[in-house]
């Protein structure tokens, strides 16, 4: 009898396949490292029963459309903004991501991203790296106190609420916005819910941890950074979509707030020319959040654990419903 095929669409650790192989017929896109063309994932999704795919594939409703045949689209990440689920709701097709396998990694790389921005890490071991270290002087590269402050983070989900969780260790007033108030994590976090422009105001660290959706899409754009105090400095781990770029690179480069860093872009990957990378006064990340060696395998067990739930007549574990 033949065996149902999952489409992998990048290049995977194959011991990971190893538990499900008796029953699967995986094919994979070679590379580890670039995304597979639009048109072999085309040809190759035409014979699958299910697709594990990465965030860097555009599985629109044309893809759809072609490919209804298919049972189930596992997504390599919390965010789906990549997929249309709307349209393969419609056609029967299972959706999944990956949400808590890396809800405590992310955590860690916001809260890594938020002290290097704020105490000029990268831009102080650049200046051992170009010799320029001649002196000890009493305020050289001089940063942000982290502790005692106040973080606002847009976005109180699991995430959020665990980036919550490492601010109180700083001794940090902790506030939040979200689309629905989180009563669960102000009891047991300490975390105080304000409107937005309250946050933005009142925040001497802005984090954006919101997923990227038509409400979200430039939600941190010119008159949000005009809210934010001039000491203030943004991160965003999210979705590079939730903020405007242009905007941002005018609020850093006229010090309407003082400093950025950022996992995320509009349009990834960048280049080394990117505005941005010229500003010291910015950290800039390739989209690392859950990049950990156990976290990322993790991830892939779930996807392959949905897609096989799914052909086996199951629910999957972590489905994407849009309602």
């Amino acid at each position: 009898m033949t065996k149902p095929i999952i489409y992998i669409t990048r290049k995977i650790p194959v011991e990971l396949l190893k538990p499900y192989e008796d029953r699967y017929d995986f094919r994979m896109w070679p590379e580890s490292e670039t995304p597979v063309p639009r048109e072999i994932l085309r040809r190759e999704a035409r014979e699958a029963d299910g697709v594990l795919c990465m965030l860097t594939e555009k599985i629109d409703e044309a893809f759809l459309s072609e490919n209804a045949h298919l049972q189930i689209i596992a997504n390599m990440a919390v965010g789906y903004d990549n997929i249309n689920v709307e349209a393969a709701n419609r056609k029967g097709i299972w959706v999944t991501n990956t949400p808590d396998v890396l809800t405590e990694t992310t955590a860690d790389l916001t809260f890594a991203l938020l002290m290097a921005t704020a105490r000029r890490v990268t831009e102080a071991s650049d200046y051992i790296k170009e010799d320029r270290w001649k002196n000890w002087s009493p305020f050289l590269l001089a940063g942000s106190d982290i502790h005692h402050k106040t973080i606002g983070i847009v976005g109180m989900g699991r995430i959020g609420k665990a980036v919550a969780k490492r601010a109180t260790g700083f001794n940090m007033s902790i506030l939040y916005h979200n689309r629905t108030r989180k009563h669960q994590a102000e009891k047991e976090v300490g975390v105080t819910y304000v409107p937005f422009e309250t946050l933005l105001d009142e925040s001497d660290y802005v984090i954006s941890l919101v997923p990227l959706t038509k409400e979200t899409k430039h939600l941190f754009n010119e008159a949000a950074f005009q809210k934010m105090k001039e000491s203030a400095i943004f991160i965003n781990v999210s979705r590079g979509g939730t903020m405007d770029e242009i905007a941002l690179y005018e609020a850093l480069q006229s010090g309407e707030i003082k400093a950025a860093g950022l996992d995320v872009f509009e349009e990834e990957p960048i280049s080394s020319d990117h505005p941005l990378l010229k500003l010291d006064n910015t950290v800039c990340l390739p989209h690392i959040g859950s990049s950990s060696m156990k976290t990322r395998s993790q991830m892939i067990t779930l996807c392959l654990d949905n897609i096989d739930a799914v052909l086996q007549g199951q629910q999957p574990k972590t489905p994407v419903r849009i309602e």
